[in-house]
């Protein structure tokens, strides 16, 4: 614990540093923390007429409300299954990309490659979603148009749910595989030659050199970078969720997370929006991210004491 003097004599020799961390921490406090005093909403029947503060409490009406509607499991199951399957095979090709091009030798070539695979980073989930209309339609789709062209039978890709589930994974992949690689080719960037070149002398292989300089070196920044995307296992994939797939019925009960549910509900409601079930139902989401963070940072501090962060 620093003391009070510590304190004083450490903002008196850096204090131009805490000077420029004033606007990053006022913008945390004011977008981050006072915000979150919107929480009672959950917990109450909010009425627009009578604000939040003088709306009825309704204690845990809203949570078991959304509990035995049946979706809360399916949601929950969703939202974990495709966010982890989000992270994991992003990490994957990420590393294997980072791999691959640290192994190039044409620096022209290498960042021409990379620059083309970083391009879908920048494209917006609308833009995505309206490709995937013009591949996947079953009236003008390029697919559906080409199996017409060869006397075959159209498929009807936007009633398959089973497909969607791969065809998230593929499209979140291809989005940010590109972005999630910088990382990795920096760190790859910044070992020594001089491993490299040793192990090559001694008569090692591309993919010894890989095994046994490249790989230990990537695995304290892929632990970080994990429990850093952990965070956003119950609040990821709502904005790609809702713009590919939208309000199909068909394919709703089965590729949803809880992000496009509660943006669903509050954009196209059946009936009047219950705001206070849709906060309760964030509250559920944040607590059950922030415990998720704990355990695995718990995890982590056991394998890997370097890689946990806290």
């Amino acid at each position: 614990m620093i003391s009070g003097k510590g304190i004083a004599r450490e903002f008196k020799r850096n204090w131009m540093l805490f000077i420029m961390l004033i606007p990053a921490v006022t913008y945390v406090i004011i977008f981050n923390y006072i915000p979150m005093g919107g929480i009672i909403v959950a917990f109450k029947n909010f009425r627009f007429d009578m604000g939040i503060f003088g709306s009825p409490w309704n204690g845990i009406d809203n949570f078991r409300f959304f509990f035995n509607s049946g979706r809360a499991l399916s949601l929950t199951s969703m939202t974990v299954g495709y966010n982890l399957a989000f992270i994991l095979t992003g990490m994957f090709w990420a590393v294997l990309l980072a791999l691959v091009l640290s192994e190039i030798r044409n620096r022209y070539f290498k960042k021409l490659t990379h620059s083309i695979i970083f391009l879908p980073y920048f494209i917006s989930w609308v833009v995505v979603a309206f490709m995937a209309y013009n591949l996947f339609n079953v009236q003008f789709g390029v697919i559906n148009t080409m199996l017409r062209n060869n006397d075959m039978e159209p498929v009807q890709f936007y009633s398959l749910p089973e497909l969607w589930r791969i065809l998230m994974v593929l499209f979140s992949n291809w989005k940010g595989v590109g972005y999630s690689s910088i990382i990795y080719l920096a760190v790859l960037t910044g070992i020594n030659p001089e491993y490299y070149e040793a192990a090559q002398i001694d008569g090692a292989s591309i993919w010894q050199r890989i095994r046994h300089i490249s790989l230990p070196f990537l695995k304290t920044p892929m632990v970080i970078l994990i429990l850093l995307s952990m965070g956003g296992v119950f609040r990821g994939g709502g904005e790609m969720f809702y713009q590919l797939i939208g309000n199909n019925i068909l394919l709703t009960p089965q590729v949803d997370v809880i992000d496009s549910f509660i943006l669903r509900s509050l954009i196209n409601p059946v009936g009047n929006i219950n705001y206070s079930m849709m906060a309760a139902v964030g509250l559920y989401q944040q607590v059950s991210g922030f415990i998720l963070i704990l355990v695995t940072n718990a995890i982590a501090r056991k394998v890997n004491p370097d890689g946990a962060l806290f």
